[in-house]
């Protein structure tokens, strides 16, 4: 449930050892979070573009996270808190005041296994489990300790689910392992097979899958998006990665630590993404390739090389972004060019 009660300034500050200024009211208390635009004296906000420095200088928020680069445009009625980073402060604070938001709620609104769910004898069910109406549990499933399960959702044979994990309505799960506190969001597809045949003199013959998905803990896929079972290897996210809706991870891929990737994004089959890999929306990595630990993909990217290490890499073809801004830069000159050509021939 939502702290109703809030929570006062002065206790902000102490809890994340900042200070605020002295002029401030140490009682204030703060409800909730909202953007600089529509904030109330009750609630905070934060800013880290210049773009939002004019709703900045008249916001009504009753507190703002900023850096030492906008604080002296906060307003009167506003405290400004000086900090490092304002968007992971504010997020630290809005998971204080709605604890309940961190999670998918169950949509029955109630605890415990629904009478219109099944669960086979085989499987394991743990301490203080949700079950929504339309649950199926398959044989030998396990599922951990505190976890929810939203309606209509299916686990397949042999599934297994660790502690306090939520995952949505329709999805379904077969042949993977699920670490401990993974959020799986409505209408994900986890353990079908991957797209892989071999061309015979006949046609297509589908080569058979044998591997599973693990997922480590902490993970989060976002809504509608689908990852395939390894075929020779498991397919595998690391601890801590989070995916956005409608992204597809075909068979074998690997997927380090603490990735971020965002919607509409496609990683064809045996790709290895290192740790703290971030991928733009709408990417598309091609298969057997090696992404580095810390490289970063802009959005609408095509990928068809390795790349190394913390690199930043976009385009389509992908390459680095300098070099990508340079021919971009180039082709504009040259457009430039050749119209004031044609139009001094007028």
């Amino acid at each position: 449930m939502s702290n109703l009660n809030g929570i006062a300034l002065a206790e902000l500050a102490a809890e994340a050892g900042l200070s605020i200024p002295a002029s401030a009211d140490p009682n204030l208390r703060l409800q909730s979070g909202a953007n600089l635009e529509t904030a109330e004296c009750w609630q905070i906000a934060y800013i880290d573009h210049m773009r939002y420095a004019d709703a900045l200088r008249a916001t009504r928020a009753g507190a703002c996270f900023v850096t030492e680069r906008f604080a002296h445009m906060v307003p009167s009625g506003t405290v400004p808190i000086v900090v490092g980073n304002p968007r992971l402060a504010y997020a630290s604070v809005l998971a204080r005041l709605h604890p309940e938001a961190l999670r998918p709620e169950p949509f029955s609104g109630r605890t415990g296994i629904a009478p219109h769910s099944f669960v086979h004898p085989s499987a394991q069910i743990g301490a203080g489990v949700s079950l929504d109406p339309g649950v199926i549990i398959g044989e030998r499933v396990v599922v951990g300790a505190g976890t929810t399960i939203g309606a209509h959702t299916a686990l397949g044979p042999d599934v297994v689910i660790g502690w306090d994990c939520c995952i949505g309505a329709n999805v379904t799960m077969i042949r993977c392992n699920v670490g401990d506190r993974a959020i799986i969001q409505s209408g994900v597809r986890i353990g079908q097979e991957g797209f892989g045949f071999a061309l015979g003199a006949s046609g297509h013959v589908k080569v058979v899958h044998l591997g599973r998905v693990i997922l480590g803990n902490d993970v989060e896929i976002g809504a509608n998006s689908t990852i395939d079972r390894g075929g020779g290897r498991d397919t595998v996210l690391g601890d801590g990665t989070k995916i956005d809706n409608l992204v597809q991870v075909a068979h074998n891929v690997l997927i380090g630590r603490h990735c971020v990737i965002a919607a509409q994004v496609g990683i064809a089959g045996s790709t290895v993404l290192e740790d703290y890999v971030a991928v733009g929306g709408q990417s598309a990595i091609a298969g057997h390739l090696r992404i580095g630990r810390g490289a970063q993909l802009a959005a609408a990217s095509r990928l068809m090389r390795d790349v190394p290490a913390g690199e930043r890499w976009g385009g389509m073809p992908a390459k680095p972004l300098r070099e990508w801004f340079r021919e971009l830069t180039t082709v504009k000159n040259l457009v430039k060019r050749r119209g004031g050509i044609g139009a001094s021939g007028q």
